[in-house]
């Protein structure tokens, strides 16, 4: 029961940092816009990453499709492991905790999510 727990409130909190980011990125809000900029990234690269979080946070939310999950927690680790880096490299560590706690959540969501949500391994070697 801890575990489920653990699991729901990491995933819901994930879940709202990634659309909440998504949106701001699909609106393409100019302190956004400005900010990507300074990290060195084209604007169009907001689209990309607002679509690839709305629908990853869809995907660790809804039940079953165990892969589809597999694939939406690769794209967030590698999005804020990448989106952390991006800040150390351009100098700008004080805005660094956003990517790091989505990135947390990340990891606490994939580690304790339930056995439903994973995906099912089969062994063709019987």
């Amino acid at each position: 029961m801890r575990n489920k727990i653990i699991y729901w409130i990491a995933t819901l909190w994930l879940a709202l940092g990634m659309v909440s980011t998504g949106i701001v990125q699909l609106l393409k809000v100019k302190q956004e816009v400005d900010f990507t900029a300074n990290l060195g990234y084209p604007a169009y690269f907001l689209t990309i990453l607002g679509v690839w979080k709305i629908l990853g946070a869809a995907a660790v939310l809804i039940p079953k499709f165990g892969l589809l999950k597999e694939w939406a927690y690769a794209g967030f680790f590698f999005a804020m492991s990448g989106a952390a880096f991006s800040h150390i490299a351009s100098g700008t560590v004080n805005v660094i905790f956003p990517s790091l706690l989505l990135l947390t959540l990340t990891v606490i969501s994939w580690y304790f999510r339930p056995a439903d949500r994973k995906v099912i391994s089969v062994n063709l070697n019987k």
